[in-house]
């Protein structure tokens, strides 16, 4: 009872301060999930996992005590603890290892010393490689004791001293890691591109499943669904994507393509992209559950699509980068089936609808008129005789709108046809022959665009007039 109540003052104090509480049990299993990851981002979610699941959030506090003990970051430590005091007071983790931090604090600075006076020395000889890499040295290590900052302005001192393409992506992928970090989005963007800038067509190929891991993150995280789907289903060997589980495994990008696209994709996208997509197959045969919701929704099944997210919401909850738009996705996503659901129906009773697509304890019929007021359903609401009827197009005003629109295009068209002609009897035409002649063959004058004008003639002739 006492292990209760602590853990109801500390989930009171999170939703206090806006946080998602998920008080469903969800379908990972801890020790096996936090294993698929390495890196810093393995605190990162087992943090979040004891800041949000009650079920799970003692064990994953613990875990990140541990997690944050193995590393140099004090403040990582000092966050953990604060949320283990309260949620499990009595836990042998919730005292305050001060010993442990007095001396990692000691060895981050004396390590912190070193690496500076090494670097000042590499200065003094004047040797841009060993400069860069005591540039690397210093960043990685401002990076895991937790200073970003520092680390990010020190990563970017190595940029003078990239000499090779592989140290140029050296550089962009150490400042992209400090930017997922801080969760700025759009400069994890804009590093990709200058990254990519400066990588031939080959290279681009070799490091696909980088580049498309991270700015699908980018994307996500700017709620840029759509684009973020694509990268994601675009990511291609997973022998090579599945090194970076230090920042996100296989299973997340299974996870990610397939939500994604189900929330921002029509069936035939869906079918080409997703299931008919090989290469993209190799991650779905991780999570088939994802396989199976975009099967459902595909063949039809809308809500069995939906039963099988909604058992796998709570999982959803505890991701790093998805949690923020769950509930925008889930809405996405139901909008849609119920959308699809209705098109091959002139009516449907309310009571069908209802059977289909109600939440336990909430009313399906709000939805609908939600649905009808935003225009995202073309239908009216018969509540006498409980029918969803759709508004029926009149096929007159779509007839004559269609013939007015090709009466436009064909008036569009005649006057740049007009303009063209008349360009052409005035002599402004552009033409090879006057440029390869004036050159004495081919090639092209220093400081010259491509438009050439006839000078012999200052103004039209008689007659002629131009548009």
């Amino acid at each position: 009872m006492a292990s209760d109540q602590h853990l109801l003052t500390y989930f009171t104090t999170m939703d206090n301060q806006g946080g998602i509480i998920v008080r469903d049990a969800p379908k990972l299993d801890l020790d096996l999930y936090i294993s698929n990851y390495q890196g810093r981002t393995r605190f990162e979610r087992l943090l979040l996992i004891g800041q949000c699941s009650v079920p799970l959030c003692v064990d994953a506090l613990k875990a990140a005590i541990a997690e944050a003990k193995s590393g140099k970051d004090i403040e990582r430590y000092r966050d953990a603890w604060e949320c283990i005091r309260i949620a499990a007071p009595n836990e042998p983790e919730a005292i305050f290892d001060q010993a442990w931090v007095t001396a990692t604090e000691k060895a981050n600075k004396a390590e912190t010393h070193r690496l500076e006076a090494e670097l000042k020395g590499y200065k003094n000889n004047l040797v841009k490689e060993s400069i860069r890499i005591g540039h690397r040295d210093l960043g990685e290590h401002l990076e895991s004791i937790g200073d970003l900052n520092a680390a990010s302005e020190t990563y970017i001192k190595m940029r003078p001293d990239a000499s090779t393409q592989a140290h140029i992506q050296d550089v962009g992928k150490h400042i992209i890691s400090i930017m997922l970090q801080k969760g700025d989005w759009a400069g994890v963007s804009g590093n990709v591109n200058k990254v990519l800038i400066n990588m031939s067509s080959e290279q681009q190929n070799a490091d696909q499943p980088y580049h498309k891991i991270v700015s699908g993150i980018a994307l996500l995280g700017s709620g840029k669904f759509y684009e973020a789907a694509k990268c994601f289903l675009e990511t291609g060997d997973s022998t090579v994507a599945q090194q970076y589980n230090n920042i996100i495994n296989l299973n997340d990008i299974a996870t990610y393509g397939g939500i994604l696209a189900l929330a921002s994709m029509d069936r035939l996208e869906l079918q080409s992209r997703v299931l008919d997509n090989s290469s993209f197959r190799t991650y779905l045969e991780l999570e088939p559950h994802v396989r199976k919701a975009v099967t459902m929704f595909v063949n039809g099944r809308y809500s069995s699509c939906l039963e099988i997210l909604e058992s796998y919401r709570a999982d959803y909850l505890l991701d790093i980068y998805l949690q923020k738009h769950v509930s925008a996705l889930f809405s996405m996503i139901r909008s849609k089936c119920i959308i699809q659901y209705f098109v091959p129906f002139s009516c449907v009773t309310l009571d069908t609808m209802s059977a289909a697509f109600a939440k336990p304890g909430e009313s399906f019929e709000a939805e609908l008129v939600s649905m009808v007021k935003s225009g995202a359903l073309n239908a009216r609401i018969n509540t006498i005789d409980r029918l969803l009827v759709a508004v029926s197009v009149n096929p007159r005003a779509a007839m004559q709108k269609k013939a007015l629109d090709a009466a436009k295009n064909y008036e569009k068209e005649a006057l740049e046809r007009i303009r063209r002609m008349s360009l052409a009897s005035a002599g402004l035409e552009v033409k090879g022959s006057h440029k390869a002649s004036a050159l004495g063959g081919s090639g092209s004058l220093p400081g010259v665009g491509d438009i050439w004008y006839d000078n012999s003639r200052t103004q039209p002739a008689s007659g002629e007039s131009v548009a």
